[in-house]
């Protein structure tokens, strides 16, 4: 009997691990196709949750910025999107320091843009900025990217999105659906 419940365990991990793989796998594939929206959580930060008192979007010295290790992370994302033949149309960034950063690591290059920018100190925001977002990944449905867009931002924002919190560094892709929709391909961890 033990031997029997030991190999049922065994399948039921063999079982609950391959989705997450079939997962990243399709993901990687939509993202190389182009027309997806490659959905980024910033990487990894110095310690803390959230931002200082008092921070400002102008002086990232105020601000909870990436870590010697986020870089890295930041670094080893761009170079594996270039080892899998994703091909960057637009780079999007979140007005925040470690957005950008995270961006311009990965990517060498992003734009800011505002309606990725963190709700989390006001959730009033929300609804506006998701909505924002949403009618831009919903134009792709009609004027289809050749090649990936990057979206830059922050968990909360990934959340109201796609109802998935994401550490940080993980990648949502996405596909339009419809003219303010969006529809999830896979994610991907980065480790």
């Amino acid at each position: 009997m033990r031997g029997a419940r030991r190999a049922f365990l065994v399948a039921a991990l063999a079982f609950l691990a391959a989705p997450a793989f079939a997962d990243e796998a399709v993901a990687w594939k939509a993202l190389r196709e182009g027309g997806h929206v490659a959905l980024i959580r910033h990487a990894s930060t110095e310690s803390g949750f959230g931002d200082p008192p008092g921070y400002k979007l102008d002086d990232c010295a105020t601000q909870r910025n990436l870590s010697a290790a986020g870089r890295e992370e930041s670094r080893r994302l761009g170079e594996r999107f270039r080892k899998e033949g994703v091909v960057v149309e637009k780079a999007y960034s979140s007005p925040w320091c470690r957005c950008r950063d995270t961006a311009r690591e990965a990517f060498g290059k992003s734009e800011d843009w505002a309606a990725l920018s963190s709700f989390f100190d006001d959730r009033s925001r929300e609804p506006d900025l998701t909505e924002r977002v949403k009618n831009r990944i919903g134009t792709y449905s009609t004027r289809r990217p050749k090649g990936t867009i990057v979206m830059v931002t922050h968990n909360v924002n990934i959340a109201a999105l796609t109802n998935l919190s994401v550490g940080m560094g993980e990648v949502v892709v996405v596909r339009p659906d419809g003219c303010c929709g969006l529809r999830v391909v896979g994610r991907i961890r980065i480790g």
